[in-house]
């Protein structure tokens, strides 16, 4: 298994590998792990570590690269510094990193790494690791190799072990890459994503299986690189959540929490906030039976507007905590919240919070646009949806959940167990066997089944066009 997130790394990467890792023994197959040995991690949980079977061989390969050791150098310097800091020094500390001067020179940088770099920041991983995981797969007698990605260095390492030993290869994609950019990505030249697009249907056209998350970007993918992906070949499956789900009774409590756990600034946030504002001062009583609670990184993006529209008497915010913290808080919360990506292209595929989510059996307020959270809340009974871009929707949402709280009725604001079922880590391994054994898989892929997604129509349309 190439899994360059890996534990520690608390990243939201590390989450789809763990979870397979620990329910494969129990199908017969006994994974090896490649990953990443960094010198710094930018989330770092050691407690995950427990969750990894002691069978398991985890084999940690360092990146070569000397920029990128010098920038985790930096990185984790400012971490340390930002942990001893309240809100406010926090703020300031980014603003100083928005200075004009300081902006055209990371600015230039980044350029620089989107030219240099192919096909992401952790190319010189590449070579290290494809050398590690040819002579494990002689050691171990690996049947199939299998790679998750982002980054995409992993696919890469992934393709090149099996022209060394003959394995056949699976490819992961967590990602929609080379149909939506990250930061990196998005600087490059049209060249440079054609490249990534040659070096993709390269890997497409060799790999034994590929994994998708949904029908609507497996339909995506199929129209972009038609011939080089065989829809006989495509497993979907989405990300799940492990273990039993929770059937505890929520506790009533003074007030009605809910929780938001994760990254703040990728996600629409302010229309929900305006929403907050707009409830209590139409009603003010209502309103103060809410108690919003984030946790995560990039909080103080919420603690500004929060204290411009008079909320801080309503919402709360903390910084990062463990994995193990954050199950504890989401046992005592009454309802969780669900953010939506920004727009961009393929935004709609964005987020993986909702499967744990799913196992904590409670109440789930979606603030989204339309998108694939949207329709898996759908699919599992959940009613308390409101558009994004909607603050009356947002409030009617925010309403009918008190109303429930009050009237201790919340559990009929519960997704449907039985459907929810459906994304369990058991089912999710299972189809991923037949991936790894090249078996036909458990949800086929149906060519125009779905619609491609609204973010991407008009690049599927010029990019079908010319990688024809």
């Amino acid at each position: 298994m190439i899994a360059h997130c890996f534990p520690p790394d608390c990243s939201a990467g590390t989450f789809r590998p763990l979870r397979f890792v620990r329910h494969l023994p129990k199908f017969g197959w006994q994974p090896t792990v490649i990953a990443d040995k960094p010198s710094h991690y930018d989330n770092y949980d050691p407690g995950l570590l427990d969750l990894v079977p002691k069978s398991i061989q985890i084999v940690r390969v360092p990146n070569p690269d000397p920029w990128k050791a010098l920038q985790e150098k930096r990185a984790g310097r400012l971490q340390q510094t930002i942990a001893t800091k309240d809100t406010e020094a926090i703020q300031q500390i980014q603003a100083s990193h928005e200075r004009p001067l300081r902006s055209m020179v990371r600015g230039a940088i980044r350029n620089l790494e989107s030219y240099f770099y192919r096909p992401d920041q952790t190319m010189f991983w590449i070579r290290a690791a494809t050398n590690v995981a040819v002579k494990l797969c002689a050691e171990t007698g690996a049947k199939v190799v299998w790679a998750t990605g982002s980054p995409w260095s992993s696919l890469v390492v992934a393709r090149n072990v099996s022209l060394r030993t003959g394995l056949p290869y699976v490819l992961d994609l967590r990602d929609s890459w080379t149909l939506s950019y990250d930061e990196l990505q998005a600087l490059q030249s049209e060249r440079g994503k054609a490249r990534d697009r040659k070096l993709l249907r390269t890997l497409f056209g060799g790999a034994q299986a590929v994994v998708l998350r949904y029908s609507a970007e497996a339909e995506c993918y199929w129209r972009v690189y038609r011939g080089a992906l065989e829809e006989k070949r495509v497993h979907i499956i989405p990300n799940g959540y492990e273990g039993e789900i929770a059937s505890t009774e929520i506790p009533r409590g003074d007030r009605c929490m809910v929780l938001y756990a994760g990254g703040i600034a990728p996600y629409i946030y302010e229309t929900l906030l305006e929403a907050l504002a707009q409830l209590k001062q139409s009603n003010p009583e209502t309103a103060r039976l809410l108690r919003m609670v984030f946790v995560g990184y990039q909080t103080e993006l919420i603690d500004k507007i929060s204290k411009a529209l008079n909320l801080t008497d309503i919402v709360e915010t903390s910084k990062a905590l463990p994995f193990a913290e954050i199950s504890k808080l989401q046992s005592q919360a009454h309802a969780l919240l669900l953010l939506g990506w920004r727009p961009a292209p393929g935004c709609e595929f964005g987020g993986s919070k909702i499967f744990g989510y799913l196992k904590a059996g409670r109440p789930i307020v979606g603030v989204l646009p339309e998108d694939e959270n949207t329709r898996m809340l759908r699919s599992v009974g959940v009613s308390t949806i409101a558009d994004a871009s909607s603050i009356p929707q947002i409030t009617d949402v925010l309403r009918k959940l008190i109303d429930a709280w009050s009237a201790g009725q919340l559990s009929t604001l519960r997704p449907d167990r039985a459907a929810c079922e459906h994304y369990s880590a058991e089912r999710q391994t299972q189809a991923l066997i037949r991936a790894l054994e090249g078996s036909t898989p458990l949800d086929p892929f149906v060519p125009g089944s779905s619609k491609p997604v609204a973010s991407l129509e008009h690049l599927l349309d010029g990019l079908t066009t010319h990688d024809r």
